[in-house]
């Protein structure tokens, strides 16, 4: 059966003064509920500059962890996580109309997991990032949702010119700014070994992909490794809000699918 450990810690910085961002997970209750439903794990980072970006944030991954407990059990999690997500926007949009007398502006990222038998689907909208750390290796799952980024695919940019430029942190896509949200998912393998990491720009903006697999080493406590990127993203910036999640995969179910169904793989 899938197992997993995680941790998690959100950091204010150095020069903000509340934080925006906020995380949210569901663990299953029984061997029942990690087969028909799984583990899910979401981090949203309120859009700075924006009014409320703390109630857009919380306002989005409430909407998450309640609609995944709400889901029929074995709904495939490539459906259900875009579905949830756009669930959210809508929440947030609704939020910022009805908040306050003529309404309010506000807008989040979002980056969510959900594991089950031996895959992981990750579906986000923005720019905080989903990464897989696997013997030491890293790769970014997710792609950054901003004006540079596009540029950058576009060969408008430079990779260097990317990373420099004012408008790196200009959102193409974000909940909350209009009535649906274009959400960007994959679907990935994992085997007992893999950490994934979610994060926000906070973490991925001033501390190197190298460093995520050096702080988080096979076997080593996952509290204190979290703990490690947040200090170490203070140290070589903290301008923004820091938040990361850590899940550890300990051990997987294999499965095939035959017409939507799971079967167990021998």
């Amino acid at each position: 059966m899938l197992d997993v450990e995680f941790a998690q810690l959100s950091d204010t910085g150095r020069i903000r003064k509340h934080n925006e961002d906020y995380l949210g997970w569901v663990v299953p209750a029984t061997p029942a509920e990690a087969r028909t439903r799984g583990w899910l794990f979401a981090l949203a980072d309120g859009v700075g500059g924006q009014e409320f970006g703390e109630v857009a944030s919380r306002t989005a991954i409430e909407s998450m962890i309640s609609g995944f407990r709400e889901a029929p059990p074995g709904e495939p999690q490539l459906a259900l996580l875009p579905r949830l997500v756009q669930a959210a926007n809508a929440a947030v949009l609704d939020a910022g109309l009805t908040g306050t007398p003529g309404g309010t502006n506000m807008a989040t990222t979002m980056v969510a997991c959900a594991l089950r038998f031996d895959r992981a689907v990750v579906a986000h909208a923005g720019d905080s990032r989903c990464y897989l750390i696997r013997k030491g290796h890293v790769n970014v799952l997710t792609r950054d949702h901003t004006v540079a980024n596009e540029q950058l695919r576009l060969g408008i940019l430079s990779a260097r010119d990317a990373a420099a430029v004012d408008a790196r942190r200009l959102l193409t896509r974000s909940l909350g700014t209009s009535m649906s949200v274009n959400v960007e998912t994959g679907e990935h393998q994992v085997f007992p070994g893999d950490v994934l990491v979610l994060c926000s720009d906070g973490l991925h903006g001033a501390v190197q992909a190298t460093d995520f697999a050096r702080i988080i080493m096979p076997n080593r406590d996952l509290e204190l490794a979290v703990r490690d990127l947040v200090t170490m993203a203070n140290t070589n910036d903290g301008s923004d809000n820091i938040s990361v999640q850590a899940i550890r995969i300990r051990s997987v179910e294999r499965v095939g699918m035959y017409r939507g169904r799971p079967y167990k793989l021998h």
